[in-house]
């Protein structure tokens, strides 16, 4: 069964986040295709586009169409003082985390990741793909899309901007840590908190962030 991962934030906003959902491809595409025919919605499925009530229909939804999700979670070393992280850095440490939670809860399974492209550049993200391939010792697949014809990395999005939005406080907060409370009893959903990477030697750069992805911005 596929695991479809996107990311939310970063750390010069509060917080950043990566959700890893394993979701059947069929399932994924009924979930959206019903909360797209409820709700009215048109276009790309965004969790920073999702309000409180639409978010609580979403997740009886994600519970309903068979949904399980991993959510790691970074926020800023409070301790640090100087440079940053760089993005990259931070984005590598939350993705290796959560395929290797994944991959803890498989098994002898075969993983298939299916990841969000868009925030790197194309040689960039190949690196980053490449980079889970080896993770996957004994079998499996990793692939990045184009989370528009992707329904479970909308999903995904959703998942992970929800725990954004918790992790920085944002005014809807509260309300989502309400809706989200049963799934993390149910354990449909579980969370991982990771330490931010060092900042890195001076000179060094970080590859350029696409379009919204921007450090300050990039709140999916």
């Amino acid at each position: 069964m596929p695991i479809y991962v996107d990311e939310s934030g970063s750390l010069p906003a509060g917080a950043m986040t990566m959700a890893g959902v394993e979701m059947d491809a069929d399932q994924a595409a009924r979930l959206l295709e019903r909360f797209r025919s409820v709700t009215g919605l048109h276009g790309e499925l965004k969790g920073s586009r999702t309000e409180p009530l639409e978010r609580a229909y979403f997740f009886e939804l994600f519970e309903r169409f068979g949904g399980r999700a991993r959510v790691c979670i970074m926020l800023p070393d409070a301790d640090a003082r100087g440079a940053r992280p760089r993005d990259l850095d931070c984005y590598v440490a939350l993705l290796d985390a959560l395929v290797s939670d994944w991959l803890g809860d498989l098994g002898e399974d075969c993983a298939h990741f299916v990841i969000d492209q868009g925030r790197y550049d194309a040689m960039v993200e190949e690196d980053v793909r490449q980079d889970v391939m080896r993770l996957l010792s004994h079998c499996g697949t990793a692939r990045m899309v184009d989370s528009r014809r992707s329904p479970g990395v909308q999903i995904a999005d959703v998942v992970a901007n929800s725990f954004f939005s918790m992790a920085i406080g944002s005014r809807r907060s509260e309300r989502i840590r309400q809706i989200v409370a049963p799934f993390l009893d149910a354990d449909l959903l579980r969370t991982h908190r990771i330490k931010a990477p060092p900042a890195p030697p001076p000179g060094m750069t970080s590859p350029a962030l696409r379009g919204s992805a921007g450090p300050e911005h990039h709140h999916k």
